[in-house]
């Protein structure tokens, strides 16, 4: 060892201990390849460990490696010192150093060569970009494509770092733009965005997080495969017409963010449907073979009883919305779970195909062919595919063997499947899985059936669905529904002792029998009410005073609901909905507002950092949280819309054959898919009334509840009762907005009619006069209240109960689902 050596292990030691000790350890691995090199070698060292402690560490612990896997010191020591170029470039240098030997191995020198150029290049424009770049796993940047994959992903970043954008930000969304779009993808992505990101450098880089639904919905634009959005309601009469059943298309757990597998799902009481899949026959086969385990009884609740009976089990759990959950089958094989969820999948689906190929002749041939173009999976979740591939062959050959063989028979059920899966299980040699391969171990068109809790179902008069002589999927016919009448309101208000009531037409005292005189005892007296519901103070303008605990209002489930009736209305405005969506793109936030003091974040929060030094410099032990978080600003708004359903909405509007309900349903619909798009908190209620002491709430979508299959149901079954006694309603709405975070609160109540009741005396004011001071009330509880009116007569008192600005009349009822949305959007705007 030379002088020269010697010399520099000395002044790396008397510098630093670990640098000497560091610097001895690697020199072994160092002098075989002569003086000279090892001397050029250790001057990097030094420079790199005088620069940064931990960048030189980091040289001196990766040594060995790099020397084994370059066959020397070029050129990872000439790529070593480049990162002296600039301060600040530590954490780059430690990303290169861990990374360097994996890449050269797995991508070669060109790979390599081109991932340091690429990452090396940010060192100058921005070192934490650089930072960035080099601790990013080498795998995830270079992707399935390698070295093409690379370059496409970072090649947009140049022009992008004009507009002052950093890799920091640019990168993550890109990987997961090039996984879900592939290469020409992040290309398209990236010019968009760098318009946007000229437009406004805060909503730009949210659109690169892909934390603007702006940048998700261009993606949907670009994503390779078949569209499932501006296909459904196809879909959803292909399902009609083969099952029989009216089923809501929900959308599916897939996700841009995670893209993977699609599938098509159900609970059994709705079809949960991807945004994409990989082509138009593999969606046509998700719903076919989906919609056949819902014919097939695979969710029959007599079976899956039956079922959990094998195991010991009498009665199914239920989780808290009443769908039996699945685990306790599978929970007895431990470890071995997923694999034995996938053997009983594969014999279930067995089952099922079977069934569906007698009534859809060619079925299994299309499954087939569809599945040998398709690659197959690697690992072990190619093995269960090619054994669902088997064992479709060997059925449309007749050799399955006979514990399989059953399963082809009519009367087989889940129960037979559950009992050969036990068998397979304890003879078949397929691997054991994981949950992260499962997902590519099915057939296309098919999806795991026992992994999402279900609604049982009752058994179907039915076996098969209907069809016709040419072997085609037939409809079966259907008698007209009779027409509807006022329903009987639940609980305590049977309305069955009213006089018949004239409900044509709109305006006046819309919706009110004959009347009743008010009960009323003694001048500002109150009146006890019947035991229970809520006791609300009632406005008398001609004592110009308060009856106390005169109204009371009682909250009643809907009974009635029509599944049917809420999916042909989203069918007849799916053009509707998805002109409103892109409306609401401008309505969601891309503001970036700022959380301070965070115990992690994307830059440090100074005034935090400042006070967190004071604090441990005077001897205290302060909380770390110095770093501050940038999120999507969300406007802080909730709404509750309040429908009038008293009798008078099931009058037809003009000759028209369509009744003012029909529309109301509608608009309902629309504004809650327009309000879950949005993002705000929302509650549906409607009310009805029958005297002061039955004021009736009915709850549709409570803030806390989901906008889901249940609650379009009940809009689907809507139908008109009783009267419209407002002021109670809008004082117990009121009471119900405060339980709702938000600071702008809106009360948006949907009427046909003047407030009236049986017991107001025949006195249009009184009711009106107690409404204006519901509303006053209402607004000092922070709660604004709009009314939009359905009655052409409107205008002669809304200003006095709502104040000018604070209603509308609608003269045209059709424009009612279109403009009901497009009204909240204002106000929520005006507000925000």
């Amino acid at each position: 060892m030379s002088a020269a050596t010697e010399d520099i292990l000395d002044h790396l030691a008397a510098i630093s201990f670990v640098a000497g000790r560091d610097a001895r350890l690697a020199l072994p691995a160092v002098t075989p390849f002569g003086e000279a090199v090892t001397l050029r070698y250790l001057e990097s060292g030094r420079d790199l460990f005088f620069y940064d402690r931990e960048a030189g560490k980091a040289f001196f612990h990766a040594t060995a490696d790099l020397l084994k896997t370059f066959g020397g010191l070029d050129p990872w020591l000439d790529q070593a010192r480049q990162f002296l170029r600039q301060r600040g470039t530590f954490r780059a240098a430690v990303g290169f150093f861990a990374q360097a030997s994996a890449v050269r191995r797995g991508w070669g020198a060109e790979g390599e060569a081109l991932w340091f150029a690429l990452g090396a290049a940010w060192i100058d424009r921005h070192v934490d970009s650089a930072a960035s770049y080099f601790q990013v796993p080498a795998a995830i940047l270079f992707g399935d494509a390698g070295v093409e994959g690379l370059r496409a992903l970072l090649t947009p970043a140049d022009s992008l770092a004009k507009g002052r954008l950093g890799l920091e930000t640019y990168l993550d969304g890109a990987i997961k733009v090039r996984g879900i779009c592939g290469l020409a993808g992040v290309a398209a992505w990236a010019r968009r965005g760098g318009d946007v990101l000229a437009a406004g450098r805060v909503r730009g880089e949210a659109w690169f997080r892909l934390e603007s639904d702006e940048s998700r919905s261009f993606l949907l634009e670009v994503l390779p495969g078949f569209r499932m959005g501006t296909h459904k309601r196809l879909f959803g009469l292909l399902l009609q017409a083969w099952t029989g059943l009216h089923l809501p298309l929900e959308e599916g757990e897939w996700s841009l963010e995670e893209g993977g597998r699609s599938f098509v799902e159900t609970d059994g009481r709705s079809l949960f449907v991807p945004a994409v899949m990989l082509d138009r026959e593999e969606a046509l086969l998700a719903f076919y073979h989906t919609g056949a385990h819902l014919v097939f009884d695979s969710y029959e609740q007599d079976a899956i009883h039956a079922l959990f009976a094998e195991i010991g089990v009498q009665h199914p759990p239920l989780d808290p919305d009443q769908r039996i959950t699945w685990r306790p089958l599978f929970a007895q094989f431990g470890d071995d779970m997923i694999r034995f969820q996938l053997i009983f999948d594969l014999c279930e689906d067995l089952r099922v195909d079977s069934a569906l190929e007698r009534e859809m002749p060619g079925y299994l041939a299309r499954v087939l062919r569809i599945s040998h173009q398709r690659s197959r999976p690697e690992g072990a979740a190619g093995c269960y595919y090619q054994a669902a591939m088997n064992m479709l062959e060997d059925a449309m050959a007749g050799r399955l063997p006979g514990g399989l063989a059953v399963l082809m028979t009519a009367q087989t059920d889940i129960v037979d499947a559950f009992r050969a899966a036990l068998t397979l299980y304890a003879t078949t040699d397929l691997p054991p899985i994981s949950l992260a391969e499962r997902a590519r171990a099915y057939l296309p068109g098919h999806s795991p059936n026992a992994a999402r809790p279900v609604y049982p179902r009752q058994k179907r008069d039915m076996d098969v669905p209907e069809m016709d002589g040419g072997g085609e999927l037939g409809v079966a016919g259907h008698e007209e529904k009779p027409r509807e009448a006022p329903q009987q309101a639940e609980g305590n208000d049977p309305d069955m002792d009213i006089p018949p009531e004239d409900i044509q037409g709109t305006g006046g005292r819309v919706g009110v029998g004959i009347p009743m005189p008010a009960k009323v005892m003694g001048s500002g007296r109150g009146v006890q009410g019947p035991e229970g519901g809520w006791p609300y103070r009632e406005w008398d303008y001609r004592q110009q005073n308060y009856k106390e605990g005169w109204a009371r209002v009682h909250e009643r489930p809907l009974r009635e609901h029509d599944e049917a009736r809420a999916i042909a209305l989203a069918t007849e405005y799916d053009g509707t909905l998805r002109r409103l969506k892109r409306v609401l793109q401008a309505q969601k936030p891309t503001r970036m507002a700022p959380r301070r003091r965070q115990y992690e974040g994307d830059e440090p929060d100074l005034e935090a950092a400042v006070q967190f030094v004071v604090e441990r410099r005077a001897g205290h032990s302060p909380k770390a949280s110095i770093y501050l978080q940038r999120r999507p600003q969300q406007r802080d708004n909730s709404v509750l819309l309040l429908a009038d359903l008293s009798t008078s909405i099931m009058a037809e509007i003009g000759d028209s054959g369509v009744r003012v309900v029909d529309r109301l349903r509608a608009a309902m619909l629309l504004f809650g898919a327009a309000l879950v798009e949005v993002g705000d908190p929302f509650a549906l209620y409607g009310f009805a009334s029958k005297y002061h002491d039955e004021v009736l709430l009915y709850p549709i979508k409570r803030f806390a509840d989901k906008f889901d299959a249940r609650a379009r149901a009940l809009l689907g079954g809507l139908s008109g009762r009783l009267a419209t006694r407002m002021g109670a309603a809008i004082r117990h709405s009121s009471r119900l907005m405060l339980q709702s975070p938000a600071q702008r609160r809106l009360l948006l109540i949907l009427s046909d009619g003047r407030p009236a009741d049986y017991d107001d005396a025949g006195d249009s004011r009184y009711l009106q006069e107690d409404t204006r001071m519901a509303v006053k009330e209402a607004q000092d509880l922070g709660v604004h209240a709009f009314c939009i009116s359905l009655d052409s007569r409107g205008g002669e008192y809304l200003p006095l109960v709502f104040g000018p600005g604070h209603y509308l009349v609608l003269p045209h009822l059709d424009n009612l689902p279109m403009r009901l949305p497009e009204i909240y959007l204002r106000l929520r705007g005006h507000s925000a």
